[in-house]
């Protein structure tokens, strides 16, 4: 039996020196990578650095791209809100316009007949104030943005804004 026992054993040595054989090329690769990493760490730790440095430059950079978002964000509020008076005040007007075009118009009309036979009939004149209440009331100012009422009687009382007070100009110059 001690025959045997020294096969056994012999055969099961051989084996683990036929493993340790083919092990140690696996572990001398194994060595010369952890040699190459020992040697290249201070590297591998300045670009964990860098790379740490980017992320934080990276989140200061986000941050003032959220802040200047933030800053036209207001600033288009502010002017949003400075608008909305002036398109209001630019509705008004344009209506304002159109209605006074309106009323030119029918006054053209009006003078029109008196153009064409001056000779043959002697002009009716017509007061101002006539003609005012002549103007159909879906014609009549209608109430500025402000809540004062636009008077609808004479002209001459009517305060004018700038560019009124030029279209009748140039209205006037046309005649």
């Amino acid at each position: 039996m001690a025959l045997a026992m020294n096969t056994v054993e012999w055969t099961l040595q051989g084996v683990v020196v036929l493993l340790l054989c083919l092990a140690i090329p696996f572990v001398w690769r194994l060595d010369r990578r952890l040699a190459a990493l020992r040697r290249e760490r201070p590297a591998l730790e300045s670009g964990t650095a860098e790379l740490g440095e980017a992320a934080r430059q990276a989140e200061r950079a986000l941050e003032r791209m959220r802040r200047g978002t933030e800053e036209a964000d207001r600033a288009l509020s502010a002017t949003l809100a400075r608008a909305e008076p002036l398109g209001e005040d630019l509705r008004f007007l344009t209506e304002r316009a159109s209605l006074m075009a309106d009323r030119l118009e029918a006054l053209v009309r009006e003078a029109r007949p008196l153009m064409v036979a001056p000779a043959t009939a002697e002009p009716s004149p017509v007061a101002p104030v006539a003609r005012a209440e002549a103007v159909p009331e879906a014609m009549a100012m209608p109430e500025r943005p402000s809540g004062h009422a636009v008077p609808a009687g004479n002209a001459q009382d009517v305060p004018r804004s700038q560019a009124e007070r030029d279209l009748l100009r140039a209205l006037r110059l046309a005649r």
